[in-house]
């Protein structure tokens, strides 16, 4: 299975959105530059995460972007399933039913053995992702960041976020 990498910087979007003071935002731009990736391609998967409901955008001029609900109900798999779909990883065709050896399809009464085990597999893989919050990754990243990079990430938000009343708007 390959996710595609808007999920990896979703998940750290959110992670970082996740750390804002209450009704605070962050624009595209300083979020692409927290990362160091492209601003452009990191606005599609933003917009795919609000269409998901994860974030939302506060528009204007000193808008941004923030979480649509709290961390604590935002689940790992609810970024992977807004940036890359709900879709399995495993579709099964039947190939089995095809080729030189293929007998009538009513002969196939017990489904692909090959099928059960991918779906069983991946139904372990999506209820571990439905199991994690994005409060849960924000929880351990003091225990494996560095203070050093700590500081530098808080440092970086201040200078960055931007709160309710700098966006002269009522939230």
């Amino acid at each position: 299975m390959k996710l595609s990498e808007g999920v990896e910087w979703g998940l750290h979007c959110t992670s970082v959105l996740a750390s804002l003071p209450t009704k605070a935002t962050l624009p595209t731009k300083a979020l692409a530059e927290y990362h160091g990736v492209s601003e452009t391609y990191l606005s599609k998967h933003l917009q795919a995460l609000t269409r998901g409901g994860i974030i939302e955008s506060v528009p204007g001029p000193r808008g941004g972007y923030r979480l649509a609900r709290p961390a604590t109900e935002i689940t790992l798999l609810d970024v992977v399933e807004a940036i890359d779909g709900p879709e399995p990883a495993f579709r099964c065709t039947e190939i089995r039913q095809q080729g030189s050896c293929a007998i009538e399809s009513s002969a196939y009464r017990l489904p692909c053995t090959i099928h059960v085990a991918m779906a069983r597999a991946e139904k372990l893989w999506r209820n571990e992702l439905r199991a994690q919050t994005i409060a849960d990754i924000v929880a351990q990243l003091g225990d494996i960041v560095p203070q050093r990079v700590q500081h530098l990430a808080e440092k970086w938000l201040s200078e960055n976020v931007r709160t309710a009343s700098e966006l002269g708007r009522r939230y």
